[in-house]
């Protein structure tokens, strides 16, 4: 017991616990419950939490790790283009099939793909559909390619980067790089995932169309805390021990951890791989609840938010990402939403919508000079703040 798991990471068994009440609290509070937060508010949880996720992820590949990944909001975008594709056709599909109900005829096999591809693919004049779409019908399959697309993509990826030894500002630049391509390739009408209209209508669930949204949401948002509540184990399970030790080597001193004879290439594969999987599960649950997910979600300059939110949560601690993640991503919410009032000076009046950007960029230069623990620092500083 003195070497176990959970003793040495008191923090896990505290963030558990605090997940584990959140969530009894939002449950309490929703419409389901006593009716004072809204459904696009649970909404708003549920995607808090999905970034939360990648964020961790993240922290892991470049806190603990060293690798500044600018492309893992790739790996995000294909985990929501996989479970999309699957909700876009069985929802279509229904339409279709409830069109045909009125004829005298039955309609054939082909006729009814045919109509499924039109009422998908016109929009980019088109009613064929692409090979991409050969399982779009089979919901197991699409999930079985959330998690093997983006695996064997960083596997691939990290492959070739790693066995050249391509390390710093360079290996950052290859994965946004990858990311760049990837958005590009899918803004074009011809790629298959309808160009820049993207998927939508991913909220409206296939076989729940008659069930509350209040009801769907929450399930999402459930799933989306096990989600959190399972990465985050499982992250803090590699990044301690020898595994963890070996880990964080790299990142301070790669020369001298390959000296002592170990396989640095591999470690670093099997975190920027293992790390990629998980930002693509958190892609599946988000997209679903955001409603439309097209090629602009996964630009690189969303890669570059999400390192932010690890350096003001503070990197190389998994509840910094979280806490990061979750205060940006409200905050965001709250000033771009409108919620956050104007403030008039005279000359000029400030419009947050505008405005939040700057002050976001401004946060990030400040946590990087003045703190760069990041809001995790503080509770470091409380733990060990002498009496």
């Amino acid at each position: 017991m003195k070497n176990s798991f959970l003793i040495r990471n008191p923090s896990t068994l505290w963030f558990l616990l605090a997940l584990s009440l959140f969530t009894i609290g939002v449950t309490i509070l929703s419409e389901a419950g006593l009716g004072i937060m809204s459904t696009s508010f649970v909404k708003t949880l549920g995607k808090t939490l999905c970034l939360c996720l990648i964020a961790v992820a993240m922290d892991v590949v470049w806190g603990y790790c060293g690798i500044l990944s600018l492309g893992h909001f790739a790996f995000f975008g294909i985990g929501g283009y996989a479970v999309g594709m699957w909700l876009m056709y069985a929802r279509t599909e229904g339409i279709v099939l409830e069109g045909f109900a009125a004829q005298t005829i039955p309609p054939t096999a082909q006729e009814i793909t045919d109509a499924i591809g039109n009422q998908i693919f016109g929009v980019v004049g088109s009613s064929e559909f692409p090979m991409i779409w050969a399982f779009s019908d089979s919901l197991f399959m699409q999930l079985m390619l959330v998690v093997l697309v983006p695996g064997l993509l960083a596997l691939l990826f990290g492959w070739l980067a790693f066995r050249s030894r391509v390390t710093g500002v360079y290996l950052s630049i290859l994965t946004q790089a990858m990311t760049l391509a990837l958005a590009l390739y899918l803004f074009q009408n011809d790629s298959g995932l309808r160009g820049n209209n993207g998927l939508s209508g991913l909220q409206n669930i296939p076989g729940y169309e008659n069930t509350p949204q209040s009801t769907i949401s929450l399930a999402f948002f459930y799933a989306s805390a096990l989600a959190v509540a399972l990465g985050y184990v499982l992250f803090a399970w590699i990044t301690s021990g020898k595994m963890g030790s070996v880990i964080k080597a790299i990142r301070d001193n790669e020369s001298r951890v390959r000296f002592l004879g170990y396989h640095v290439e591999s470690y670093k594969l099997f975190v920027f791989t293992i790390t990629a999987v998980v930002a693509a599960i958190a892609g599946a649950l988000y997209y679903p609840q955001a409603g439309i997910i097209n090629p602009a979600e996964i630009a690189p300059i969303a890669s570059i938010y999400l390192a932010v939110w690890v350096a003001i949560g503070g990197r190389g601690r998994l509840y910094g990402a979280v806490i990061g993640a979750a205060f940006v991503s409200l905050l965001s919410s709250w000033f771009t939403g409108g919620g956050a009032p104007a403030i008039p000076l005279g000359f000029y009046t400030i419009q947050w919508t505008d405005w939040w950007l700057v002050l976001l960029g401004l946060s990030f230069v400040a946590v990087t000079l003045y703190a760069p623990k990041g809001i995790g620092g503080l509770f470091d500083y409380l733990v060990r703040k002498p009496s």
